[in-house]
């Protein structure tokens, strides 16, 4: 039988620190590399290849591809993060959203114009003014009776 080591690299194409590293075995169901490792276990291979040729992962800590390739398994490209900071550096609704500076109306989300929404994203002050004046405006036009 092969050792977890053998069955690791057997799968892999590229061996320079610069370039990805690409798993050409088994993926989970969102391209990373997955094999069974020396326990007899599923393990994700780019994390068997950070602990096995870099260190042991910190607890608590997820592992971002800095190459933003998930069948990457070159440890050089891969960075201890924790899962937020690991959301907030992908291509992700999180990120996009997080990295915007002003509402979709180009008002700035600074502090005197933003507030935070009980689910906790972050609402435009002018938009919901606006919106509120319009509501306002319709539903007084509405309540009035008509003139004959």
């Amino acid at each position: 039988m092969s050792s977890a080591a053998e069955k690791f690299w057997s799968k892999v194409n590229g061996g320079d620190v610069e370039t990805c590293w690409i798993w050409t075995g088994a993926t989970n169901g969102v391209r990373y590399g997955s094999f069974t490792g020396g326990s007899g276990r599923q393990v994700l291979a780019h994390r068997w290849a950070y602990e096995a040729l870099r260190a042991e992962i910190p607890a608590g800590l997820s592992l971002d591809h800095l190459c933003r390739n998930p069948t990457c398994v070159n440890p050089w490209h891969l960075e201890p993060v924790t899962q937020r900071i690991n959301l907030l550096r992908g291509e992700t609704i999180t990120a996009r959203k997080a990295a915007q500076t002003h509402c979709e109306s180009g008002h700035p989300f600074d502090s005197a114009n933003t507030y935070r929404s009980p689910n906790g994203t972050r609402k435009c002050r002018a938009c919901g003014a606006a919106r509120a004046r319009r509501y306002r405006a319709t539903h007084k036009l509405a309540a009035q009776p008509q003139s004959a």
